[in-house]
């Protein structure tokens, strides 16, 4: 039975996202229907099309009380969108339908997880009392089960938080049944993350902690994913309060990426390398699925929580994913590069071979755009000679633009927005440590109109920030302090 809050936000999404302008949305990275988007969710592929839910709230641009949003799409490019799948109607939910995921059951239902969010105002107006619950259904309208919350505070480990138990992860076992994992804080007060076991995905049992936190980075940890990769075993999560720690983590809201092994049988996972998965200024809460080719594509909400601010309150739209990315593992470490099925948008090819690059500022004929995908490789003129700066300008018109600037001496790789047109003092910096680019620097730098995804040595490292310049500000050039000399290859996207 669809619910009358559901149903009115499925009349209003249908209203408001009809008038928004396909011009004045992202050209190929999912942005909400209308209203406000955060984290995805329910990222599955079921009867045969990839389903991807989000964190939603229609009425506007901003964060509230969340439903889930819902699209599906036959390559991860071309999105269609559904009907919002979730409001938050049931006493255990009223204030919030938070993360989840999503399963195909064997009887060919899907089953959604979620977090209900309820205020317990008798103790204090702003404490969550979060519980896991499911609903169930045909791809597009789901039911949820009369015996929720499925996982409450009876489920928890001695001194588990009931007020910051959320964004459970299923997993499809080899022997069919079901795991799960959920994120947690602990006594120590930072994040911790449990796994639970069920036969059919509506009883779960809690099986331990599968890891801790334990004050190494930042404080509660959102938002997880575990799953095989290259022989390994990979937990992702978002930290929440993070310290900075050199270059690889930023302070504030922040992506970890842990490797290591799993013992299946002991539920056993032990860490081996921590990396941070995304070094950009606008990136959180990723989720994966696991392609029918094999290959494990993430996809991740391309925005900030310290930089929500960069787009004002009266704007249609806020929030919108990243490119899904395939990963895998390389000398220890993740790597991500754009899904294989981006390459098919890619027209009217434009090469720049051993162009000299020095203080002026260089505009190369046809290396323009708001939709690029566009590949740099930068090397010093002399090799006995070092430079000192190499700077790429892009949606950049006037004074206006956002810059990415490479430091050899530093091997430091920034993005600069600060020109980028908002109005906000926001972040609006970020540098990563580029190994070993000091002779040969190479990075891919896709562009969408809202948007910017910098992949560093062959998906070593990558950097994403959400930017909304104007978008007659189309102009791409390039400088160096010092004489360089560049490659660029540049595409249009056509979708």
């Amino acid at each position: 039975m669809i619910s009358q809050m559901l149903l009115d936000a499925r009349r209003y999404e249908e209203d408001a996202g009809n008038r928004i302008a396909e011009m004045d949305r992202p050209g190929f990275h999912l942005s909400p229907r209308t209203g406000w988007m955060n984290d995805p969710n329910g990222f599955c592929i079921y009867k045969g099309r990839y389903h991807l839910f989000y964190q939603y709230y229609p009425y506007a641009s901003r964060w509230d009380s969340m439903h889930w949003g819902h699209a599906v799409s036959d390559d991860l490019i071309h999105w269609e969108y559904l009907p919002a799948a979730l409001a938050p109607d049931r006493y255990y939910d009223q204030d919030g339908a938070f993360s989840g995921s999503a399963i195909t059951l064997p009887d060919g239902r899907m089953m959604l997880m979620y977090t209900g969010v309820r205020l317990d105002k008798s103790v204090n107006p702003h404490r969550e009392i979060q519980k896991q619950c499911v609903a169930v259904g045909d791809g597009i309208d789901f039911e949820k089960y009369e015996g929720n919350p499925v996982l409450d505070e009876n489920a928890l480990p001695a001194g588990g938080s009931p007020n910051d138990f959320r964004d459970p992860k299923m997993i499809l076992l080899k022997d069919g049944t079901y795991a799960c994992v959920v994120a947690d804080r602990s006594q120590d007060t930072s994040g911790q993350i449990l796994l639970y076991t069920s036969r059919d995905g509506f009883s779960w049992k809690y099986e331990k902690v599968l890891a801790r936190c334990n004050n190494r980075f930042g404080k509660m940890w959102e938002c997880p994913d575990f799953f095989p990769l290259d022989g390994k075993q990979v937990l992702l999560v978002s930290p929440q309060d993070m310290l900075p720690a050199g270059l690889e983590y930023h302070g504030g809201n922040n992506t970890l990426c842990l490797i290591g092994s799993y013992d299946d049988s002991t539920f056993d996972f032990r860490e081996e390398h921590d990396q941070s998965i995304d070094y950009g200024i606008d990136f959180y809460a990723p989720q994966t699925v696991l392609s029918p080719d094999g290959r494990r594509i993430m996809i991740g909400w391309m925005q900030n929580w310290d930089a929500c601010a960069i787009r004002g309150p009266e704007a249609p739209w806020a929030g919108q994913m990243s490119l899904p990315r395939e990963l895998w593992i390389q000398d220890g470490r993740l790597y991500q590069r754009p899904i294989r099925e981006f390459d098919a948008l890619r027209r009217n090819k434009v090469e720049y071979k051993n162009v000299e690059v020095g203080k002026e500022k260089l505009y190369l004929d046809g290396i323009s755009g708001r939709m690029v995908d566009m590949e740099i490789r930068v090397r010093p003129k002399n090799p006995e000679v070092s430079y000192s700066k190499f700077v790429v300008r892009f949606a950049e018109e006037g004074e206006t633009c956002t810059s990415i600037r490479f430091r050899p001496h530093e091997s430091t790789l920034k993005i600069d927005r600060k020109f980028s047109g908002s109005r906000r003092a926001i972040l609006h910096q970020r540098r990563c440590l580029v190994e070993n680019a000091a002779d040969d620097l190479k990075i891919r730098v896709i562009l969408d109109r809202y948007s910017c995804e910098i992949f560093i040595d062959g998906g070593r490292k990558v950097m994403s920030s959400a930017l909304y310049t104007d978008q007659n500000a189309k102009k791409i050039s390039f400088r160096a302090d010092g004489d360089v000399v560049m490659d660029v290859v540049k595409y249009e996207i056509v979708v």
